[in-house]
């Protein structure tokens, strides 16, 4: 798996889309810019919105290079779109045991990756059940977790939508349980992970 990507454009690119959207989407963000040190972090987030990965990335100096789904890169200009902001495909329908092992170079490389946790985005806006990849990786390459929550507080969503996008902080696997990375160890520091999110997603969702 071949992605061009370069530090400095993802920067360059996240400052331009961060001053065009500005005036036109409304933003709250809590812990905004809360990573100071750049790499070896997992950005675990829930899913709403195809532009999650644009409002998460504003929402961090450091770059986060996100996985996505392959149907995104097989249109041009969202191929190349991404693929410049650091993201990288992967395929939903198998188990895409190549988009592992370079989310793992990733983090190896100095960059911090993200990825949404429930695997799908929901289409209600309501948390869905955790897939253990975040941890699993995170737990291999010995790397922090940020939890990260993204939510509106009206039924119908758009891009033009006041979205709240929320930064946990810092978390070990160790701390979410896992000691020799079972499955069962995964599964249940997964649904840790996402009780987290979900904290964040009531006091975003209902003002709490």
């Amino acid at each position: 798996m071949s992605v061009k990507y370069s530090r400095g454009l993802y920067k360059f690119l996240r400052n331009i889309v961060g001053v065009c959207i500005w005036p036109l989407v409304r933003t709250k963000y809590t812990n905004r810019n809360n990573i100071k040190e750049e790499g070896r972090y997992v950005f675990a987030s829930n899913h709403v919105s195809f532009a999650d990965p644009i409002f998460v990335g504003v929402g961090q100096k450091i770059p986060i290079r996100f996985m996505g789904k392959a149907e995104l890169f097989k249109n041009p200009i969202t191929n190349w779109f991404f693929t410049k902001m650091g993201a990288f495909p992967v395929d939903r329908a198998s188990n895409d045991g190549e988009a592992i092992k370079y989310a793992m170079k990733v983090i190896d490389g100095g960059d911090a990756l993200g990825i949404f946790i429930e695997g799908t985005r929901s289409k209600t806006g309501e948390l869905l059940r955790p897939r253990s990849g975040a941890v699993m990786i995170a737990h291999q390459m010995n790397c922090k977790i940020i939890p990260v929550c993204v939510t509106y507080r009206t039924k119908k969503q758009h891009f033009f939508s006041r979205r709240y996008v929320s930064f946990g902080e810092p978390v070990s696997t160790k701390d979410l349980g896992v000691t020799e990375g079972t499955p069962r160890e995964l599964r249940n520091a997964s649904r840790e992970l996402m009780n987290r999110i979900e904290v964040m997603w009531k006091r975003d969702k209902y003002g709490n």
